[in-house]
């Protein structure tokens, strides 16, 4: 590169998490300079995180794989990209051939939707396997979400989202915004904003077991028992339709059974709430009168609440704490973005569907095409038909993000073939026969399909690539695509089809998935809500022409219009809330009668601003500074324990146990232990530099993949029963404070 090479400024989204904050990337030649926020995006308004700096670390990592990678017993070699794709096509096809369609499996990890390549075309490649056994980073995050959306508004993407900067009163459950920088809620600047609204006499109420950050800048926090969210919601649920608080508006003539609502809801009391939940029923009620009352209300909870035995009953009682009070759809409550690039209205929408089929060991029910992921390893080490034999994973490490994560490695340690779509060896990618690496995130253009559908406000934006492609690699979507193609070509549609029908589908799939993303953006540019139908006249070109973005306006009332429900009002009751409710009640019953156990703690996950899951701890600057994977305990836990802060401690639940340092802090409930989830790098195989030396341990090597919410299948990640002792000395580990 010549030193007198000109700086040139690139405006772009970053994609690293779900703010999708606008950046300003100044380079030199083939070198990042600066990565600094864009203060004329409009959504973000010159908002970044730390995590930012990412972008030109994760794209200048010397371990960030560059061209295909083959394993050859315990070594891995190079190969070029047509051998490594006709291979993979090969193997994949002897499984499925041999065994099935079901024997081939797939995961999609977080980063999928974070990368519009994979958004756009993994269907090219995975469609061409037609296999039930789908599986994705949904059923450890977000199912419940999506599936009150399907059942309430006919859509799993109509997922109503807190107006922020219109409202005047927060209620927050199990949700860390400033740390996340909000999730299924796309909120850069959450701080300006929170501020702005107290500012304006608005109030933020956060319950959570943690003092978390977000409580820190809460007017109100309370500490509840894990798991217990859902006696509290449905309590203040009650509370409203008991007291005669309700004021739905509007929303009457939409809600077809609010008054079975309020009678089915009748038992949850305060009262049982308080015993389970460590809130007191005066607190409870008082809230729920506050929330009645305020003028542009919303309620929202997210990983908290959703990743617990109960998750869908909670994300229902949340809705319905929305709509009873009249503040869904309204100005200031929670409300229904529009997208330019529209996926509930546009072409090829895929509202959800349920229990269609079940997985084949456990009978879990599955949702929009994908089974929870808690089945996966005993769906590969089950024998019997149907078994899954072959793998493919994209842009995921189910290893340390899913429950069990040792019985995942014993599962994927027995696969006969399996490749990954991954730009690292990582814990999960070590047992690949192949590995495959896309181009990296700034050698590519992006659109942000996902999280304008979650956004405080409406806009748009496109990033042209920083750098060009270098030579010999692939984009992901060119991957797939040839991987289609190639899949396509080894299992033949069946002979009895009719030669036309078979060609035409055929022809129609191949020209598709040969389209490049910024086509199809541009088709769905023009035929969206702001397209040439409308005063926006919206396109690519126009988009190109604001490399800041688009401003598209506040949200507004969409109702009855946006529902996808056949009738176009929404169902508050359907037969699976209904028996959830009775089988809640049966639970509570029980939780009043039994004392907990003396030794027993609830396990609780948290994270931090300067990582994204299990990934990002290969960028210097966001892991430097003190290790952050201590087990966080309260004191009088401790005490009660014999054990001292800054000791190593042995976790165990039912699955394993994990060696940690113990940190005491006050800023977690008693009974109630924190373990950062993410982390454990310290498996053999897995090239990350960074990582060794703050490697941490799993929390996924604690929790359960026999703990569900029963009508979601979603791993219940919160609230794990958990011992803490010593570590034997025997073990080798020194009995005293690590400070000593």
């Amino acid at each position: 590169m010549s030193e007198q090479a000109q700086e040139t400024v690139h405006f772009r989204a970053c994609n690293l998490c779900e703010a999708i904050c606008g950046l300003q990337i100044r380079t030199r030649g083939d070198k990042v300079v600066s990565v600094k926020g864009d203060p004329d995006d409009p959504l973000s308004r010159g908002h970044i995180c730390p995590k930012a700096v990412a972008l030109q670390d994760l794209h200048e990592d010397p371990d960030r794989l560059r061209r295909p990678q083959k394993r050859v017993g315990e070594r891995w070699v190079e190969v070029d990209w047509n051998t490594a794709l006709d291979e993979v096509a090969d193997r994949l096809a002897g499984v499925h051939r041999a065994h099935g369609a079901n024997s081939v499996a797939a995961y999609l990890g977080n980063p999928s939707v974070h990368n519009w390549g994979i958004m756009t075309h993994s269907s090219a490649f995975l469609g061409a396997l037609k296999t039930r056994s789908r599986y994705s980073a949904t059923s450890v995050d977000q199912l419940p979400h999506q599936l009150v959306a399907y059942w309430l508004y006919g859509h799993q993407l109509l997922l109503p989202v807190p107006d922020i900067d219109r409202s005047r009163y927060i209620l927050m459950v199990g949700a860390n915004p400033m740390a996340s920088n909000g999730s299924l809620w796309t909120v850069p600047d959450f701080r300006k904003r929170l501020k702005a609204l107290q500012g304006r006499g608005g109030k933020l109420v956060l319950v959570d077991p943690r003092r978390t950050e977000t409580a820190e800048v809460a007017d109100e926090h309370h500490f509840i028992r894990p798991g217990a969210d859902a006696a509290v919601l449905l309590a203040m649920l009650q509370t409203i339709l008991g007291e005669g608080l309700a004021r739905p508006g509007r929303l009457r003539d939409l809600v077809v059974d609010l008054d079975a609502v309020g009678a089915r809801i009748r038992p949850f009391t305060p009262e049982r709430a308080e015993a389970v939940s460590g809130i007191a029923a005066a607190e409870i009620r008082r809230v729920a009168r506050e929330f009645a009352a305020a003028d542009a209300a919303a309620a929202y909870g997210r990983m908290g609440v959703s990743t617990q035995a109960f998750g869908t009953l909670c994300q229902w009682a949340l809705a319905m704490l929305n709509i009873v009070t009249g503040n869904l759809d309204r100005e200031g409550g929670v409300m229904f973005p529009l997208p330019a690039m529209d996926l509930i209205k546009g072409a090829g929408s895929k509202p959800g569907h349920y229990a269609a089929w079940t997985s084949r060991v456990r009978g879990l029910p599955e949702f929009g095409g994908e089974l929870p992921v808690a089945a996966l390893a005993e769906e590969i080490l089950t024998p019997g038909e149907g078994q899954v034999r072959a793998l493919v994973t994209i842009a995921g490490n189910p290893v340390l993000s899913t429950p069990n994560g040792r019985q995942l490695e014993q599962a994927l340690a027995s696969l006969d073939f399996m490749v990954a779509v991954d730009c690292y060896r990582n814990e999960t990618t070590r047992f690949a026969d192949y590995i495959l690496p896309p181009t990296s995130a700034l050698e590519h253009d992006h659109y942000d399909i996902v999280f304008h559908h979650f956004a405080v406000r409406n806009t748009a934006r496109y990033s042209p690539a920083v750098f060009d492609k270098p030579r010999g690699a692939l984009h992901d979507w060119e991957i797939f695509d040839q991987l289609g193609r190639r899949l396509r070509a080894r299992l033949q549609p069946h002979a009895r089809q009719p030669m036309v029908r078979r060609l035409g589908a055929r022809l129609r799939d191949e020209l598709m998935s040969r389209l490049p993303p910024h086509r199809m953006l541009d088709h769905s540019l023009r035929s969206g809500p702001y397209g040439k139908r409308s005063a926006h006249k919206l396109t690519l070109s126009r988009l190109r022409q604001a490399p800041s973005g688009i401003d598209l306006g506040a949200l507004q009332p969409a109702l009855p219009g946006r529902l996808f429900t056949r009738d176009k009002q929404i169902h508050g009751l359907n037969e699976a809330i209904t028996g959830e409710l009775t089988r809640y009640d049966g639970v509570l019953a029980e939780q009043q009668a039994q004392a907990p156990s003396g030794d027993a703690l609830w396990l609780i996950g948290r994270r931090h601003v300067r990582s994204n899951n299990s990934w990002m701890h290969n960028a210097r600057r966001l892991v430097k500074g003190k290790p952050r994977q201590q087990l966080f305990m309260h004191p009088d836990d401790l005490a009660a324990r014999g054990l001292a802060d800054g000791q190593r401690v042995r976790v165990s639940s039912r699955v394993g146990s994990v060696d940690v340092e113990v940190q005491a802090t006050e800023d977690i409930m008693r009974r109630v232990v924190s373990l950062p989830h993410g982390w454990g790098h310290h498996r053999p195989g897995v090239q990350q530099r960074v990582a060794a030396a703050q490697a941490g341990e799993s929390v996924n090597d604690l929790t359960d993949d026999r703990a569900l919410d029963a009508l979601s299948g979603n791993a219940a990640l919160n609230g794990i029963a958990v011992t803490v002792e010593p570590v034997p000395a025997a073990d080798g580990e020194a009995d005293v404070p690590a400070a000593a």
